[in-house]
C-alpha cells in the first residue's frame, strides 16, 4: 500500500465506497426532489449538472477532505504563481498568462512574462488583420485564399478542435486546412485543392524539429517551389510558430514572420499563444480574444472559488471517486453538437497525455489507477455506435453529455425542431444510465407488447438495464468563442486538480519520445539495404518484409530532413 492510498483520507473514501454497494441513484432522487439543485452548478455560461453520479453528501465531503490533504489549493496557487511544477522538465506551467486579461504580473523565476505574451498578441493582431483584409498577398500579388496549418499533437489538435466549432464565424473567404499526419496521403490530399500562389503555410513548431511536422513542411516547400514560387518568395507563403528561430530561418523564413512562444506552455497547451494564429485568421482577433476572455473568466473561477463551489475541482473529484473507487476504465464525451464534434479528439491527448502515467512525482510506481481511456462521437450518431456497451456492457464508463440550448442551424422539419430532438435525445440517454430499467418494468413492457410465456421470459433478461450509470451534463446558451474558451480551460483545470490528486506531473510525456527515439534507425533500415541487426526478431521480420514492398521513391527527401 502506497502512502498515498494508506492516508487517511483515502482510506475513509475507500470505506465510504464498501457501504455504498447496493447504493441506487434512481432511489436518491425518489427521495430528494432537490438533488438536482444541490448537485448542480453555474460559471462562466456554463451549467454542470453533477447530480447523476454515485454520489452523496457525505461522499462529496469526504472527496473535498481528500483535496484538502493533497493541498489542492496549494498546488493550485503554485502554479499560478509561476513554479516550476513541472519537475521533471524543470518548468513552470503557465498557460494562463497567455489568456489573463488583467494587470496583474505572472511571473516565471521573478520575471513578469505578459510583457513578452502581449507584444506577440500585438503581433498577432498586425499580422491577422493584413491576411484577412487583403494587404499581405502571395508572391503573385494576389490574396490568400487558404491557410494551410502543418503542425502534430498540441499544434494541430487544439486549434483544429477550435476552428471546426468556430465555424459559424468564420472569415468568408479564407479556407482553413490542417496536416499533421506523416502518413502522404494528407498532405498530397491538401496540396492536390489549393494554388499555390495564394496558400499560406504555418509551420507549428516548438523545436522546429518534429519529424512528421517537418516532413510535411518539405513536401510543402517543394511543392511550393516547383508550382513556380521562387526560393525568395517563401517568405510571402510561409511563416512559423516557434522557439527555434534558427531553424525556421534555415528553412527559409523571414524572422519577421515567425512567432514566439515559450518552454513554459506545453503543446497541448499551448492553442492559446501564437499556436493560435490560424484560430485568429479564421475567426478574426477580436473573437480570437473572446475565446482568451471565456478561458480567462474560468481561470478566475478556478483561482478565486471555493473547492466545494469549484467547477474543475468538482469535476476532478469526481473522476478519481468513479475511476479510483468505483473501477470505471474509460470516460465518454459526447457534445450534442456538430461543432464540438472534435472535441473528444482533442480531449484524449490533454488527459491521456497528461496523466497517462504510472510513476508519481516521488519516482514511485503507482498503486491505483490514473486516467481513463478517454473516447467520444458527437450525440446522437454515437448512441447508434458504443451507447450498447455504455447502458448493457461489463465495464463501468461515465459519460459527459455536452450540448447547446440555441443553435446557429434551427431547422424544422416534418418530425418537429431539430434542436429539440437533439436534446430530448441527449436528455433521455443520460436518464436512461441513471434509471435503467428492472425486471419488472421490462416485464409489463413486454406484456403490453404481446408477448407470454417462454418467448416473454426468453426475451426478458436482454430487456434489462441495470442503470446507476454515472454521467455529467455541461449545458451552455450558444457556443460563442467565449464560451468554447471557458470549455476548454474547465477541461484543462480539471486535467491539473486530478494530476494533484493522483499525485503525478500532468505536464511531462516521456512515453511519447521513446517511440520517436526508435524511429529513427529503423527509418535508416527502411531505407537501405545492408544486414537489419540491434531488433528483436518481430521489428526485424518486418522491415525486411516491407523493403521487400515499398516501392522505391523517384526522389527522397530523407537527407534534408534529417538535417532538421
Amino acid at each position: 500500500m502506497s502512502r498515498l492510498t494508506g492516508s487517511p483520507a483515502w482510506q475513509a473514501l475507500a470505506q465510504h465506497r464498501q457501504a455504498m454497494t447496493g447504493w441506487s441513484m434512481r432511489q436518491a432522487f425518489a427521495n430528494d426532489p432537490d438533488r438536482f439543485r444541490r448537485f448542480s452548478l453555474d460559471a462562466c455560461g456554463l451549467m454542470l449538472d453533477y447530480s447523476k453520479n454515485l454520489i452523496t453528501d457525505e461522499t462529496l465531503g469526504l472527496l473535498l477532505n481528500y483535496a484538502r490533504q493533497q493541498d489542492l489549493e496549494g498546488w493550485r496557487n503554485r502554479m499560478l504563481a509561476g513554479e516550476r511544477i513541472n519537475t521533471t522538465e524543470d518548468r513552470a506551467v503557465l498557460h494562463v498568462a497567455l489568456r489573463n486579461r488583467t494587470r496583474r504580473p505572472m511571473p516565471v523565476d521573478g520575471v513578469d512574462v505578459m510583457p513578452a505574451v502581449r507584444k506577440v498578441i500585438k503581433r498577432m493582431k498586425r499580422f491577422v488583420s493584413a491576411v484577412r483584409f487583403g494587404a499581405w498577398t502571395g508572391y503573385t500579388a494576389r490574396p490568400i485564399k487558404d491557410v494551410v496549418t502543418i503542425g502534430i499533437g498540441g499544434s494541430d489538435l487544439g486549434p483544429f478542435m477550435v476552428c471546426n466549432a468556430l465555424r459559424p464565424y468564420h472569415h468568408p473567404d479564407l479556407r482553413l486546412r490542417f496536416v499533421s499526419n506523416v502518413d502522404g496521403t494528407q498532405i498530397a490530399e491538401t496540396l492536390g485543392w489549393i494554388d499555390p500562389q495564394t496558400t499560406l503555410f504555418i509551420i507549428a513548431s516548438k523545436t522546429f524539429t518534429t519529424q512528421e511536422t517537418m516532413a510535411n513542411a518539405l513536401a510543402a516547400r517543394e511543392w511550393f517551389l516547383a508550382g513556380g514560387g521562387g526560393v525568395r518568395d517563401i517568405g510571402r507563403h510561409f511563416v512559423a510558430v516557434t522557439a527555434n528561430t534558427d531553424a525556421a530561418r534555415d528553412f527559409g523564413i523571414d524572422p519577421e514572420n515567425m512567432f514566439e512562444f515559450w518552454d513554459w506552455v506545453g503543446g497541448r497547451f499551448s492553442m492559446w499563444s501564437a499556436i493560435g494564429l490560424p484560430i485568429a485568421l479564421a475567426v478574426g482577433m477580436e473573437d480570437f480574444e473572446a475565446l482568451l476572455i471565456g478561458a480567462h473568466e474560468m481561470d478566475e473561477h478556478f483561482r478565486t472559488a471555493p473547492l466545494e463551489a469549484n467547477m474543475p475541482m468538482l469535476l476532478g473529484l469526481l473522476g478519481l471517486w468513479n475511476i479510483n473507487f468505483w473501477n470505471a476504465c474509460g470516460h465518454a464525451i459526447v457534445p450534442y453538437d456538430e461543432y464540438l464534434s472534435r472535441l473528444p479528439a482533442y480531449l484524449q491527448q490533454l488527459e491521456m497525455e497528461s496523466n497517462g502515467k504510472s510513476i508519481d512525482r516521488d519516482g514511485q510506481t503507482v498503486d491505483y489507477a490514473t486516467a481513463p481511456v478517454i473516447f467520444g462521437e458527437p450525440g446522437t450518431n454515437s448512441q447508434h455506435a458504443f451507447f450498447q456497451l455504455l447502458h448493457q456492457g461489463t465495464q463501468l464508463i461515465p459519460t459527459d453529455f455536452i450540448a447547446s440550448a440555441d443553435t446557429f442551424n434551427p431547422v424544422i422539419g416534418s418530425l418537429g425542431d431539430h434542436q429539440r430532438i437533439l436534446l430530448a435525445n441527449l436528455l433521455a440517454q443520460s436518464e436512461a444510465l441513471m434509471r435503467g430499467l428492472t425486471e419488472d418494468e421490462a416485464r409489463a413492457e413486454l406484456t403490453a407488447a404481446g408477448l407470454s410465456g417462454a418467448a416473454l421470459e426468453a426475451l426478458l433478461p436482454h430487456k434489462v438495464f441495470p442503470g446507476n450509470k454515472p454521467s455529467n451534463t455541461l449545458f451552455y446558451g450558444k457556443l460563442t468563442p467565449f464560451t468554447l474558451g471557458a470549455l476548454i480551460a474547465l477541461y484543462e483545470h480539471k486535467v491539473f486538480v486530478q494530476g494533484i490528486l493522483w499525485n503525478i506531473n500532468s505536464f511531462d510525456q516521456w512515453g511519447v519520445e521513446l517511440g520517436k527515439k526508435l524511429a529513427k534507425p529503423i527509418l535508416a533500415d527502411l531505407s537501405g539495404d545492408g544486414p537489419v541487426d540491434g531488433y528483436d526478431s518481430s521489428t526485424a521480420g518486418l522491415i525486411q518484409w516491407l523493403r521487400e514492398r515499398i516501392p522505391q521513391a523517384e526522389h527522397q527527401s530523407v537527407g534534408s530532413l534529417q538535417e532538421f
